[in-house]
């Protein structure tokens, strides 16, 4: 591999903010409908799957974009590819702020999934061949923490605008502030190096050379069940379990959705400063990942289980501990070369994305499955014990499937 072609301070500094604005956004949009759902459900009248299936539309495009979008960021580079596709997804809001059915709501979310389906993907890889290899994974956490801030601004903020602009007022100031993120990446971040002399050749078969890993997989298939259910729990699935199983009020989810977020910003941020100091101590990153999983297992049972005015502070428990899929991304990502470096990003996340589209449906339709409104609060209860079981065959394959890294190349 190349030596980073390092930014100094200044320009780093300005590189990454440009990077995090985006991502702030991509994780509000992500996380927002978690709290407007009620009025969402209030005025289109949509029922547990059809809540489900238009919060998921963010994800399935997201998803489905992560192939093209890994050729795009080794061709064209991340300033290119970030800053249009953040329009994008400002065009998305629009559409989501005039939707008059249900059919629109989807085509706006769908169009902010395609528009912010770069966001991270494109700092990761730009950060590569800016900052120092040893920073690489403490860069993606701190992205970590600025996409939390920006689910921290769709709790209480949010909640608390809802009165003067309503949801659709709360979508064309998201739009507004994409379009200003996009204007921030194309005015400070700097090319990077990319690789137009693959357009000759397939560039799908890097793809193949990516996924045919099995050190790949070993990570991957925890990323695909328990990391994507935990994101889709907290896009969409705890503001209705606060309120469904354990009866608070509007105004008290949105407290604790805030706290939640809060919660797991600071957890981000402990996480950036421990890395380094663990990893002096002998611990790795599989041992990190595989202990912090097994824990994530133990709180959803008790999740599941759990009764009582302070049943809700697992959820904070819950989301100190799944900081540590943030480390896996890097860890996979890197392990592959440098050439490759949009594409393994892309590849890895495809699995996040997508196993975070069928997590966030396929819950809605367990609950229904479960009994939906005639149980209530069973329904969710027994839906989130089938989840625990579902998430515990992953972990296995983690811990017990030895497979080294491949050996990286240029």
């Amino acid at each position: 591999m190349n030596a980073p072609a390092l930014l100094e301070r200044p320009v780093a500094v300005r590189v990454f903010l440009a990077f995090a604005a985006g991502y702030f956004m991509s994780y509000a949009l992500r996380s927002i409908n978690a709290v407007i759902a009620p009025d969402l459900v209030a005025e289109f009248g949509l029922s547990n799957a059809q809540l489900g299936s238009l919060s998921a539309a963010y994800f399935f495009t997201f998803a489905a974009l992560q192939m093209p979008l890994g050729v795009w960021l080794d061709r064209f580079g991340s300033r290119r590819v970030d800053g249009s596709l953040l329009l994008v997804a400002a065009a998305g809001c629009a559409v989501f702020a005039l939707a008059q059915g249900a059919t629109m709501l989807w085509i706006g979310r769908a169009l902010i999934g395609i528009g912010v389906s770069g966001a991270l993907m494109a700092s990761l890889r730009g950060f590569r061949f800016w900052y120092l290899p040893e920073r690489q994974q403490q860069l993606a956490v701190w992205m970590l923490v600025s996409g939390t801030l920006g689910a921290l601004a769709t709790t209480v903020p949010v909640q608390m605008a809802l009165p003067a602009i309503g949801w659709r007022g709360v979508f064309w100031v998201a739009a507004a502030l994409l379009c200003a993120a996009s204007l921030g990446i194309f005015a400070q971040v700097p090319r990077e190096p990319v690789h137009p002399r693959e357009r000759d050749a397939s560039p799908w078969a890097g793809y193949l050379q990516v996924y045919g890993q099995p050190y790949f997989w070993r990570f991957g298939l925890v990323s695909l069940t328990v990391q994507s259910s935990f994101v889709a729990f907290q896009g969409l699935w705890i503001g209705p379990w606060l309120r469904r199983v354990l009866g608070m009020e509007a105004a008290s989810t949105a407290q604790v959705l805030f706290l939640f977020n809060l919660v797991l910003m600071l957890g981000y941020l402990a996480l950036g400063w421990a890395v380094p100091r663990l990893a002096r101590r002998g611990w790795s990153t599989l041992t990190l990942v595989a202990t912090g999983t097994a824990l994530m297992l133990v709180l959803e049972l008790a999740i599941a289980l759990a009764e009582g005015a302070w049943a809700w502070t697992l959820w904070l428990a819950l989301a100190v501990v799944a900081t540590v899929h943030s480390l896996s991304h890097t860890q996979v990502s890197l392990s592959f070369p440098e050439r490759l470096t949009g594409r393994a990003y892309t590849a890895y996340n495809l699995l996040a994305m997508g196993g975070i589209f069928f997590a966030q449906w396929l819950f809605g339709v367990t609950v229904d499955a479960f009994g939906g409104a005639e149980r209530g609060a069973d329904a969710f209860r027994a839906a989130m014990l089938a989840w625990v079981a579902l998430q515990s065959v992953p972990l296995a394959i983690l811990v017990f499937w030895r497979v080294p890294p491949p050996a990286t190349a240029k």
